[in-house]
């Protein structure tokens, strides 16, 4: 069985953890660095947030049986895979990154430290009252496995919680009720996947339902937020937007969201830590050792999640 992954630290776990059985790893790091036929690939590992260009490789891999990713997020693979490819992402690798991203973003916007920052560049002393994050209302859209890594880590903040995912459930209020509980919510966190059903899921209604003061934070993917609808609310004062990812993404650097005051922008970092990779690979291996025992893997896509 040929096996390509992205890094050789992968290679090196993938092999250790199929001692016994005939596999042949490789790694191919990028596209245009193919290390042998791709006719013979079973199982493949892309390389970390990979453009959606990349999947046309899959035409060369008629004995392709499993993708498994290492994002989180499967929206530049779904419905490009082919017939018969099982599609596996991520899930859970990116929870403690992730979501630690959220927490300082709210932090830093709550205390204001991009403000102080640049004041620190300026050498000034600008002195003055913040807010904070205690007592706080915060929403958090998608109540998934970052979703709940997210709330573990504030919950020493007293703050009050409020889940909405796609199908309510117990303790997780529907997509459909949020033009109900925005209006309550202090910060609204956004952590779905972008499917045909959350592109543009922050529009201009959904902004309009926002109360003055809030804070958005998105840490999902770049196209679930309207981003004129975004800017043009932002322009105004009235909310406050940090977000990881941009749409487009990179954000040309002449965009006026880069210049709003109360906006805060991080290029699509929040799960590019050193943690990444032994738990993105631990995950393949193991997904690995279920396909040669003929188990059933964790983490397939079904309709883009």
């Amino acid at each position: 069985m040929k096996i390509w992954v992205a890094h050789e630290f992968g290679a090196d776990l993938v092999r250790a953890a199929t001692a016994r059985h005939e596999v042949l790893v490789e790694v191919m790091p990028a596209p245009g660095e193919m290390p042998s036929d791709p006719g013979d690939v079973v199982f493949w590992v892309p390389p970390f947030l990979a453009k959606p260009e990349v999947t046309v490789l899959t035409r060369q891999m008629p004995r392709l049986e499993v993708i498994q990713l290492l994002s989180a997020g499967a929206d530049a693979w779904t419905g490009r895979v082919p017939d018969g490819v099982t599609l596996c992402d991520a899930r859970g690798v990116h929870d403690s990154s992730t979501a630690e991203w959220v927490v300082g973003a709210i932090l830093a916007c709550v205390r204001e430290f991009p403000s102080f920052a640049r004041a620190q560049e300026r050498g000034e002393w600008t002195y003055r009252r913040t807010d904070e994050l205690a007592g706080k209302r915060v929403l958090i859209v998608g109540a998934g496995s970052i979703g709940r890594a997210t709330e573990a880590r504030l919950a020493p903040f007293d703050v009050e919680v409020t889940r909405v995912a796609r199908r309510p459930r117990a303790g997780v209020h529907g997509v459909e009720e949020l033009p109900r509980l925005l209006p309550d919510a202090d910060v609204v966190v956004l952590l779905v996947p972008l499917t045909p059903e959350t592109r543009g899921l922050v529009s201009a209604g959904f902004l309009s339902h926002l109360s003055d003061g809030a804070l958005l934070v998105n840490a999902a993917r770049g196209p679930v937020v309207d981003t004129e609808a975004v800017t043009a609310t932002a322009r105004t004062g009235r909310i406050s937007f940090a977000t990881d990812v941009t749409d487009p993404e990179p954000l040309p650097p002449d965009h006026e969201l880069w210049r709003l005051p109360n906006v805060f922008i991080t290029p699509h970092v929040a799960g590019s830590v050193p943690g990444l990779w032994r738990r993105g690979y631990a995950l393949a291996a193991a997904q690995l050792r279920r396909v040669l025992a003929n188990e059933p893997l964790d983490n397939v896509v079904t309709d883009g999640y």
